[in-house]
Parts: C-alpha cells; sequence; structure tokens
C-alpha cells in the first residue's frame, strides 16, 4: 500500500500559544502553515483575530490568512475543499503541511469532510430569521443547546448565520446539524497527526484577559471604527464574533468601556471552553500541557521528534 504524506495538525484554544509553536516547528520540518482560523480569513481584521505579525508571517508561508474581505461569504465546506488543494500544492513541492488553528469546524471539514448536499427551504430560514428578530438571538441560540449541544459548543452564541443554519438543517431532516458531519466523506489522501495545545484553566484564563488588554492598548476600537468608515457593520458574519461585537456595543453606547472590556474577557473565556470541549472529544489528538515543565522550545522538540518518527 503506498504511504500517504504526513501534514502536521496543531490546534488548541485562543491564547494558549498556537502562533509561536506552530512557526517554529514549520521551520524545523520545512514547513508551510496552513491557517485554519475562520475569522484570521479576512483582511482588516488584525488586532481582534490576534494574527501572526507581520514578522511572523515572514518567517515561514501562510496560507488563509488575508484571504477575504469582511463581506465575503465563506463556509467551512469550502475551506475544507480550498484547504486540501492547497496541502496537495504544498507537498507536491516537497514542503511539510502545518495546519494551525482553534475553529473546530474548519479542521473537521479539512480533515474528515463534511455532510454535502444538505437541505435548504427557504420559507423554513425566513421564519427562522422572524423568530431571532422576536425572541432575541440567544433565546433561540438556546434552543440550539437542546437540539444539538455538540455543534453548539462550537459556535458562539452571536453567529446568527450559523444558528440559522444549524436550525434550518435540523427542522428540514430531524436529524442534529452535527449529525451531518459525521457522515461519510471521501478519504483524504494525506496522513494527519494531531498535537493539541493545553494549559491549566488557571494559567489559560490570565493569558487570555492579558492578550484581551493588549488588544485594546493596540487599538482595537480604532480598528472597529476604520472597519464602519469602509461599510463593514456588525451584522456581517465576519464580525458577529468575540471582541468586535462587544466594541460594536460600546460605539453604539450600550455598554461603557470597562463593561466592554470586561465582557470581551469574559466571553472570550467562554469561547475556550468551548474549543477545548470539542477538541477534547477527539481522540486522535495527542495533548500537550504549556506549562513551567514544558516550555515552547520542549513542545517544538517533542512535535518535530514525534513528526520524524513516523514513517
Amino acid at each position: 500500500m503506498e504511504k500517504r504524506p504526513k501534514v502536521l495538525v496543531i490546534v488548541g484554544p485562543t491564547g494558549v500559544g498556537k502562533t509561536e509553536v506552530s512557526i517554529r516547528v514549520a521551520e524545523r520540518v520545512g514547513g508551510e502553515i496552513v491557517s485554519a482560523d475562520s475569522r484570521q480569513l479576512y483582511r482588516l481584521m488584525n488586532i481582534g483575530t490576534a494574527k501572526p505579525s507581520p514578522d511572523e508571517l515572514k518567517r515561514v508561508p501562510h496560507h488563509f490568512i488575508d484571504f477575504l474581505n469582511p463581506g465575503e461569504p465563506f463556509s467551512a465546506g469550502e475551506f475544507g475543499r480550498l484547504g486540501r488543494e492547497k496541502i496537495a500544492d504544498i507537498l507536491g513541492r516537497g514542503k511539510t503541511p502545518v495546519v494551525v488553528g482553534g475553529s473546530g469546524l474548519y479542521i473537521r471539514a479539512l480533515i474528515d469532510g463534511l455532510g454535502e448536499n444538505l437541505p435548504s427551504d427557504r420559507q423554513i430560514r425566513r421564519r427562522i430569521d422572524r423568530r431571532i428578530d422576536r425572541e432575541g438571538l440567544r433565546k433561540v441560540y438556546d434552543s440550539l443547546v437542546k437540539v444539538d449541544p455538540e455543534y453548539a459548543t462550537l459556535i458562539s452564541p452571536h453567529d446568527r448565520k450559523r444558528i440559522q443554519r444549524a436550525l434550518e438543517v435540523y427542522e428540514i431532516t430531524g436529524k442534529p446539524f452535527s449529525q451531518h458531519h459525521h457522515e461519510p466523506s471521501p478519504a483524504v489522501f494525506f496522513q494527519p497527526l494531531f498535537f493539541g495545545l493545553t494549559m491549566d484553566r488557571e494559567g489559560l484564563y490570565l493569558r487570555i484577559n492579558q492578550r484581551v488588554e493588549q488588544m485594546i492598548e493596540g487599538g482595537l476600537v480604532d480598528e472597529v471604527k476604520r472597519l464602519i468608515r469602509l461599510g463593514y457593520g456588525p451584522g456581517l458574519n465576519a464580525l458577529q464574533t468575540v471582541g468586535y461585537q462587544e466594541v460594536f456595543d460600546y460605539l453604539e453606547e450600550k455598554l461603557t468601556f470597562f463593561s466592554m472590556l470586561d465582557e470581551i474577557k469574559k466571553n472570550s473565556r467562554r469561547y475556550a471552553k468551548r474549543q477545548l470541549t470539542w477538541f477534547r472529544a477527539d481522540p486522535r489528538i495527542q495533548w500537550l500541557a504549556v506549562d513551567r515543565m514544558n516550555s515552547v522550545e520542549i513542545i517544538v522538540d517533542v512535535i518535530v521528534e514525534k513528526f520524524n518518527r513516523i514513517q
């Protein structure tokens, strides 16, 4: 049987340090990074998505960063298809793909594929849309939690488009949206080697809080003001994410500055918890703790050694 080429996959919650680890690993294995982050895809959204810095982007080639404008639609299924094409291109040039990200659905779409040709019904979609307007997005999200807790743990309670779509598919098929994602998909032509970065809760939450403060100090509010000036508002799917929604509320005087800061921290911690819940359900992931005993250098050494060991 012909051996499948190896692809590294590095996942973990926001704030755990995936960027630094993945760049160092890519440098060691002659790799190129395939970003599996559903928000770093978009141009103009730099601070709030914690994109790699210009210097970091120069160290190794990155793909799917600054790929689209905020108003352009994009789905996990599209990412899976284009991502596999990019992986084939990287392998064809004798390089090693290093997939890195915290968007669980994007990782699944890339590695495992998603159920294709899911049904759609415009009348049902409009009815759900009216329900959101009438009852509020949070209440409708809570109804999704009841019928499809697996998918609900992955997406943000602010993500109107994905909440609407999941409930639409559930109403049409009678099956949870996440169940369709487990249906058979075409065999992947490469061999993924998964690593997950984790950290004790206290340490991770401290890092998340510090990162949020750095984002604010670094100009997140001005970044959102610029997006508004360019015609990108809070209704866009790309901007229905932690950090941006709270700043929009602040600019609309729905939140004070300090309550905005607290909300971003709280919602970022909740997002990290959802990410960990999603990834911990995948038995293929080898977990590595970032702590005093395991520095970034040690973790990079472990990943590279395990990668080189696999034949």
